[in-house]
């Protein structure tokens, strides 16, 4: 049994956000989330940064939001930020009066538009369809989702938040009309923990509806499936829209060495398919259609995976598939709302928009606990951003260059002085030996997924292959783990990169899956039976 003033369910990005501006206004906080952090929704979106432009006409509030957001994150988190900007493109049948429709629409929001002709277009972007009619070109960028969740995680443990990874809330503790806490298991060991706080925060996406009714509490979520695809290329420097009402396969984003399009949604009401969404044929192929219409090349472009996350959406009567819903944030003290007392919920908003939810979400909790301190987020800068790169950090090896864009002023931690420190793990991603080290030691990385999360391992053209049995290697010989457990994890590591390929597993796709199967087998020993 513990006691803190705040409990955090959910180990996305909101929750960390939220679990970091406790922390920093001085409260004693628990995170608590049943995987690793990144599980959810966080670890399975586009990596959009949005300038609000894309729900400027049918969502302004959101877009409002994102306008804003988007600002403060390019201040504070810098360092998980391409600040590619993003071009809103008119093709033949699209509704030319839209794109006037959408730059007033932005321009009464404050979000920064500029109108260019096709030939200024296919100036900026070469590769984009010929028949391009005009564009806008307005402030989007691309975010590292995983980069962004790991410094506010850094964050809030250095400003003591216990953190507990691999718990799973089991029931909300109510006596009365009160929420005085938490039941979880402890995954690892099968404790079974009880904490205890004055406030207890609900950020987790579309399961926080299930944990609100033992509570006795009902908020109807409607579950969007959004399916992506990546390709093993960037075509484009900028982030690409159809300049039109949102829809599905209309957006392209570029990722470092690759890119995301997408998306889709659908509804989902399948708890088990919620626990682990998987992408269909049907949408994998809306998707590869749309975009070989904006980026004719990516028709002959391997797809390296499919991937779909899932949007948690407040419900509302007649709307199947979530399009219509606000992807605005919804902040609930459910004192005011249900009569229940030291419980809310943040849920909703996007990516760009988590400082914003993790601050209202925050002033929630301070104004039930009487405290006065103000948030700071929004000036204080991320740990990775907090420190301008100097030109000691500005080193010639490109290894080293890579490391810095991923990690930022953190990089400064990488030890590249042994002998084996620029060894090449994963030549994909360029990552090296010190920057697995780094994330183990610095980053907290215990397994291949956390690896992949801290540093793109096995992200990149391979899909794995070779870069996770050398990581597989390096956990045992740093001793992380025994190797019986390394090659489980190693099994479970290729076995989630599989679930990812199987549904584009065709063509290009398909030749390089077996290329994997015969290396994994052959080299790895997966064909053990342990």
């Amino acid at each position: 049994m513990r006691d803190f003033d705040v409990i955090v369910v959910g180990g996305g990005v909101t929750g960390l956000g939220v679990a970091r501006d406790c922390a920093l206004r001085g409260l004693r906080v628990a995170l608590v989330e049943e995987g690793d952090i990144c599980r959810g929704a966080t670890g399975r979106n586009h990596g959009l940064l949005h300038s609000g432009a894309r729900y400027a006409v049918t969502d302004p509030q959101s877009a409002a939001e994102c306008v804003s957001e988007n600002a403060i994150l390019r201040r504070v988190a810098k360092h998980c930020i391409d600040d590619c900007d993003g071009l809103f493109v008119n093709l033949p049948g699209d509704d030319e009066s839209y794109r006037a429709k959408l730059m007033e629409a932005c321009r009464r929001i404050g979000i920064g538009v500029r109108e260019v002709d096709g030939r200024e277009a296919l100036a900026m972007e070469p590769k984009l369809n010929r028949e391009v009619t005009g564009a806008l070109v307005v402030p989007d960028a691309a975010i590292d989702p995983f980069a962004l969740s790991i410094a506010n995680a850094i964050d809030a443990h250095r400003h003591g938040a216990s953190l507990l990874l691999r718990h799973r809330v089991e029931r909300l503790i109510v006596a009365g009309d009160k929420v005085s806490g938490v039941i979880a298991t402890d995954l690892r060991t099968a404790d079974v923990v009880e904490l205890h706080a004055c406030v207890t925060v609900v950020a987790a996406g579309i399961w926080g509806s299930s944990l609100l009714s033992s509570a006795g509490i009902s908020l109807p979520m409607l579950a969007s499936q959004g399916t992506m695809l990546v390709y093993g290329t960037r075509p484009c420097r900028h982030v690409i829209n159809r300049c039109r009402v949102p829809s599905d396969a209309d957006l392209l984003v570029p990722d470092r060495r690759v890119s995301i399009m997408g998306t889709t949604s659908v509804r989902v009401d399948d708890i088990e398919h919620i626990a682990a969404p998987l992408p269909t044929a049907d949408e994998v192929h809306s998707i590869t259609a749309g975009a070989a219409l904006l980026v004719p090349e990516l028709a002959d472009t391997r797809v390296l995976r499919a991937y779909a996350g899932i949007r948690p959406l407040v419900a509302k009567d007649g709307d199947t598939t979530g399009r219509g819903l606000s992807r605005g944030i919804v902040c609930i003290d459910h004192n005011t709302r249900d009569g229940v007392k030291g419980l809310i919920t943040i849920t909703g908003g996007k990516l760009a928009t988590y400082r914003l939810m993790a601050e209202l979400a925050t002033d929630a909790v301070c104004r039930q606990l009487a405290v006065a301190e103000p948030c700071v987020t929004a000036e204080r800068p991320l740990p990775g951003s907090d420190v301008e790169p100097t030109d000691e950090m500005r080193p010639p090896s490109a290894t080293e260059r890579v490391a810095i864009a991923r990690h930022g002023a953190l990089a400064r931690e990488i030890n590249m002085r042994g002998s084996q420190a620029g060894a090449l793990v994963c030549e994909c991603m360029s990552v090296t030996r010190a920057e697995v080290e780094f994330a183990i030691k610095v980053l907290g990385a215990t397994d291949l997924s956390s690896l992949r999360q801290c540093t793109r391992l096995g992200m990149g053209q391979c899909q794995g292959r070779m870069c996770a049995c050398r990581a597989a290697n390096l956990l045992v010989d740093l001793g992380c783990k025994t190797p019986d457990e390394a090659l489980r994890d190693l099994k479970e590591f290729v076995g989630e990169r599989w679930r990812g390929q199987q549904v584009v597993a065709y063509g290009a796709t398909m030749r390089e899956a077996a290329r994997a199967r015969h290396t994994l087998l052959g080299l790895s020993g997966l064909h053990r039976d342990n």
